[in-house]
């Protein structure tokens, strides 16, 4: 049996919401599933996505494969990069401590580009409602229009 980690459409049109699953590959993409993972949802800036990563990590160990956009998705949260550093201990290069200090140093620095980009985004979401005051001028201090010149006088 063919079990891949992917996603799960819910909301209504135009207004996607998106379950992360474990399902069989033959079933359909909104049918049966065996766990659900998190959610995700793309609407916001940045994309908001709830994932429990031990048990992603414990379904990447037993040789479920991620759609593509789950495979990102993986990627952002760390799973994959915590995959690969597991990976490293089982084959000694060196031990889990190292690896989860690894992880962490990984995680916050992640952390603190997702949070400045949060901030940019409100920054320009500010911005933007603000609208610029245009004044218009007061019928007094409108020019009036100019009698036209006259050619240069003959003498």
């Amino acid at each position: 049996m063919a079990v891949k980690i992917r996603l799960q459409r819910h909301g209504s049109k135009k207004r996607p919401f998106y379950f992360i699953v474990v399902a069989d590959a033959r079933s359909p993409r909104d049918g049966k599933f065996i766990q659900k993972l998190g959610t995700y949802n793309p609407l916001t800036v940045p994309a908001t996505i709830q994932l429990d990563r031990q048990k992603s990590l414990e379904w990447l160990h037993k040789g479920a494969q991620p759609t593509d956009t789950v495979r990102q998705i993986l990627s952002f949260k760390g799973v994959l990069y915590l995959k690969h550093l597991l990976r490293g201990v089982k084959l000694g290069l060196f031990d889990e401590a190292a690896a989860m200090q690894k992880f962490q140093a990984w995680f916050s620095d992640h952390e603190a580009k997702v949070q400045k980009r949060t901030e940019e985004h409100k920054k320009q979401q500010r911005a933007s409602r603000q609208r610029p005051v245009v004044r218009k001028a007061a019928p007094a201090e409108q020019k009036a229009p100019e009698a036209p010149a006259e050619g240069p006088a003959e003498a």
